[in-house]
């Protein structure tokens, strides 16, 4: 996939736009990382992040549609070209993986609404990328976002580092190989 290339001021251009995102019924984080050039090199940036908060009080419907919905509004403020998404780790109890899985489907229904294309990542893959330890700890990825971002404080809650970690992942194996799995 080739990447249009936006003028910004001065020489600083804009390679690409990635909304990271760690889906979750109660708490979807979700991080928008660019990728930005200048004549010395390139540097990634936090353009936005945050997390959508559902009420377990509302039928799972109703939390759907709102992850769906401020995602949404969120995509079209910030115009990413591409979303990353954790995929789900199976060793959490049925419940919480259907849970999962339907905050999965609504991100990437508002990614397909607006013609973006959808990249999952194991979290394993993602700490590897960012850590080189497909073991690390939330700490350690956290740490890592924080410097990469030149970030003062690691963002909260962990859903979002998480996010942004997704992100990260994303473009680093985008822009040094063809290594994203399109779904």
């Amino acid at each position: 996939m080739k990447y249009h290339h936006i003028k910004l001021k001065g020489s600083k251009i804009n390679l690409v736009k990635v909304i990271g995102i760690d889906p979750g019924t109660a708490t979807t984080g979700w991080g928008v990382v660019s990728l930005e050039g200048r004549r010395r090199g390139h540097k990634l940036r936090c353009v936005a992040c945050g997390a959508v908060r559902t009420s377990p009080r509302k039928k799972a419907a109703e939390r759907l549609k709102r992850i769906y919905d401020e995602l949404s509004l969120i995509i079209e403020r910030t115009k990413p070209q591409e979303m990353a998404l954790e995929k789900l780790f199976f060793n959490i109890n049925v419940k919480t993986a259907v849970s999962v899985t339907r905050a999965a489907a609504a991100c990437m229904l508002a990614a397909a609404a607006h013609d973006m294309p959808v990249f999952e990542y194991n979290p394993s893959h993602v700490k590897w990328t960012l850590v080189r330890y497909g073991r690390a700890t939330k700490i350690e990825v956290a740490n890592r976002v924080k410097e990469l971002l030149r970030l003062e404080e690691t963002p909260k809650p962990d859903d979002v580092t998480d996010a942004l970690a997704v992100a990260i992942c994303h473009i680093l194996l985008r822009t040094n190989s063809d290594g994203g799995r399109k779904r």
